[in-house]
């Protein structure tokens, strides 16, 4: 690792006790990794016993506040000059996030965002996915592959310039756009990462329906900011 460079990751995650214990000790097992903290957004389950028995610093919220609040509640406590974040059911494929370290930190990106491979099991209509790679175009001009995805690498002086994380599912949308917008250099790099998947049934298109209104409402805010 470069001299003067530590790095924090952040794991925002609710009801994960299935993975996150396997998602933690991937990524402390990275020796360019400095700080691991999983903010434990109100989950009834085990994932703050499990994150904390894996060597994780464990935050545990008194209330949900949802993916972007989560993340802003942890990135008080970021040691790191450098920011990770990674969702919490990657499992042992959390270790592929040091391909997305090292471009941040030989300084040829200053974001990174994973692409992952194509999907084993359908999943919606490509609804969601669609909106956000068109409004990202819209508003940047930038083609990205995997709009959607959780698994970014990013300086801390970038997040200081641009501002909170969104609230919701609109939290990389918005990352996205607001990077990029501000001069920022954006890196899409292949990752094998892989976690829970949404199939076609009730539960899936209802949580699609929201990643749906959460990314239109982080594009027409932007809108309004125009």
């Amino acid at each position: 690792m470069e001299e003067n460079n530590i790095v924090t990751i952040l794991i925002p995650a609710y009801n994960e006790a299935s993975t996150i214990k396997d998602t933690v000790l991937a990524v402390k097992n990275i020796k360019k990794i400095d700080q691991v903290i999983v903010i434990n957004d109100c989950s009834s389950d085990d994932t703050a016993k499990l994150a904390e028995e894996a060597g994780a610093e464990v935050i545990s919220l008194e209330t949900n506040l949802g993916k972007g609040g989560a993340l802003n509640y942890g990135l008080n406590y970021a040691k790191g000059n450098i920011i990770g974040l990674l969702d919490g059911d990657l499992g042992k494929t959390a270790i592929d996030v040091e391909k997305l370290l090292d471009p941040v930190l030989t300084d040829k990106a200053d974001m990174t965002i994973g692409r992952f491979p194509p999907a084993k099991k359908r999943g919606g209509f490509g609804l969601v996915t669609e909106l956000a790679k068109r409004g990202i175009r819209w508003y940047t001009g930038l083609e990205v592959n995997s709009p959607l995805s959780g698994q970014r690498v990013i300086r801390k002086t970038v997040l200081d310039r641009i501002g909170p994380f969104e609230s919701g599912f609109g939290v990389e949308v918005g990352l996205t756009i607001d990077v990029f917008r501000n001069g920022f250099r954006v890196k899409e790099i292949p990752v094998q990462m892989s976690h829970a998947e949404t199939g076609r049934d009730l539960a899936g298109f209802i949580h699609r329906g929201k990643q749906f209104i959460d990314v239109l409402k982080v594009l027409l805010k932007r809108l309004a900011k125009r």
